[in-house]
């Protein structure tokens, strides 16, 4: 059920937006990706969470992680019992 999901905003060409993605995917972390470059609908419901323009954000069920790097996801992600395939 891809709605039930966490969503995870990025923008083209976005170095720290691919660094996510690469880290959710090789931990087994799935999640629903919004391309707000692309997606004005996307941007605006991105903007309207995290009170900013950047990315990446992450929406992990109402809990927000914005403009954040992998060095800032992983302890997020664990905060929130995920169990990540390298701990």
């Amino acid at each position: 059920m891809p709605e039930s999901l966490p969503i995870l905003y990025v923008k083209t060409s976005c170095p720290w937006c691919s660094e996510a993605i690469t880290y959710l995917t090789n931990n087994g972390v799935s999640f629903r990706e919004k391309n707000v470059s692309q997606d004005r609908v996307a941007a605006d419901e991105m903007e309207k969470k995290s009170g900013q323009t950047k990315a990446p954000v992450l929406d992990w069920y109402g809990k927000i992680l914005a403009d954040f790097g992998v060095i800032e996801l992983k302890p997020f992600l664990m905060e929130q019992n995920v169990k990540l395939e390298d701990s």
